[in-house]
């Protein structure tokens, strides 16, 4: 059995939890954040058999993805001056970890 850890873009979310709960996998999600951006993440927790793993993999890639985004930057400038500026950052797509599991148990 593996356990899936898949941090998601917020924007993704939605569409993320949709496609694996219509495939039926058990999932739990966390609001969560980080990130250069610190922005808004979602984190679904996936119990899986080992040979449901790259399934599980594959929904979320096809649902979660990169993009670049302007956001607003800030430098120094001489006399305590700041000059902002946009700056393309990329954006959404998905992390995800799959760990072994050593024991299970549903009570």
């Amino acid at each position: 059995m593996k356990l899936i850890l898949a941090i998601v873009s917020s924007d993704d979310s939605a569409t993320v939890q949709a496609a694996l709960t219509k495939k039926q996998f058990p999932i739990t999600k966390l609001a969560t954040t980080g990130g250069f951006l610190k922005a808004g993440n979602t984190t679904f927790i996936v119990g899986v058999e080992d040979e449901k793993v790259d399934e599980v993999i594959s929904e979320i890639a096809a649902h979660s993805s990169r993009r670049t985004q302007i956001v607003p930057s800030a430098s120094t400038m001489d006399m305590g001056l700041y000059a902002s500026f946009p700056v393309e950052v990329t954006v959404g797509g998905s992390t995800i970890f799959v760990l072994n599991v050593d024991r299970f148990e549903k009570v």
